[in-house]
């Protein structure tokens, strides 16, 4: 089973989408989708109603904390699958790379993550602005971290993992880069990275702020001296879209 972990701050207008989508797209493959849910307006509500009649469908929502990365913590603590996968609820992560990453997962990788800058690949949906910050965090992650620098697209948030490798990880995540944390601190031997194109929001504002921004660099120097995975012995695979399509038509 899959288990798709979403974190959501007033999201309650893609949540619908959302889960049309993920269930268009894995069909059925068996899956869970969990929301750990921090908003202030209806979006909980919404999800509550939907998990009335889609036992697919788990909620967790927070009074007493905030934060992505700790959202998807708890969000890997409650999941029940063999594989954990982890997106955005904004749709700027497409839910049908699901299937992608659920291929990579079958062919024996431990870490599934999509990116936007390998062949096949676009991250169109950013903004000149946006896409400086993002070149930024990525090419800093991997000047700091060793584990980072053969993975493309390490700081998008967007990726599936062998919940094993989850159960003994000390994950303290600072801020929103989840991915960054779970590599630096989980046994990850084998990436498989997949193509897709990033997509720019449905609905909803961009979270991206300054002190997102500090708490990413606060994170880097956390891990640089408490990372368990130093990056020996990691192979990064890539697969170019045929073989992809190729993959994914093995599973159908």
């Amino acid at each position: 089973m899959i288990s798709i972990v979403v974190p959501t701050y007033n999201e309650k207008d893609n949540i619908c989408p959302l889960l049309a989508r993920i269930h268009g797209a894995l069909g059925s493959i068996p899956h869970e989708v969990i929301f750990v849910d921090d908003s202030t307006d209806e979006t909980p509500k919404v999800i509550a109603d939907i998990a009335q009649d889609d036992p697919t469908v788990v909620l967790r929502h927070r009074d007493d904390e905030k934060g992505l990365a700790t959202a998807v913590v708890l969000g890997f603590k409650l999941a029940k699958g063999d594989y954990v996968a982890c997106m955005d609820a904004d749709l700027q992560h497409p839910p049908e790379v699901l299937l992608d990453m659920y291929a990579a997962m079958r062919a024996h990788a431990d870490m599934a993550i999509p990116s936007r800058f390998i062949p096949g690949g676009s991250d169109g949906g950013l903004d000149l602005y946006r896409k400086i910050v993002s070149g930024s965090a990525r090419y800093m992650g991997k000047i700091i971290l060793p584990c980072l620098r053969h993975i493309s697209d390490p700081t998008s948030g967007l990726f599936m993992i062998r919940r094993e490798l989850l159960k003994d990880a000390v994950l303290n995540p600072i801020g929103w880069k989840i991915m960054v944390e779970v590599i630096a601190m989980c046994p990850v031997k084998k990436v498989l990275e997949t193509p897709y194109a990033f997509h720019d929001r449905e609905s909803g504002e961009s979270k991206l702020s300054t002190k997102v921004s500090l708490q990413y660099i606060k994170q880097l120097i956390n891990l640089f001296f408490n990372a368990k995975n130093k990056g020996r012995g990691m192979r990064v695979a890539r697969w170019s879209p045929a073989k992809l399509a190729e993959k994914k038509a093995a599973i159908k």
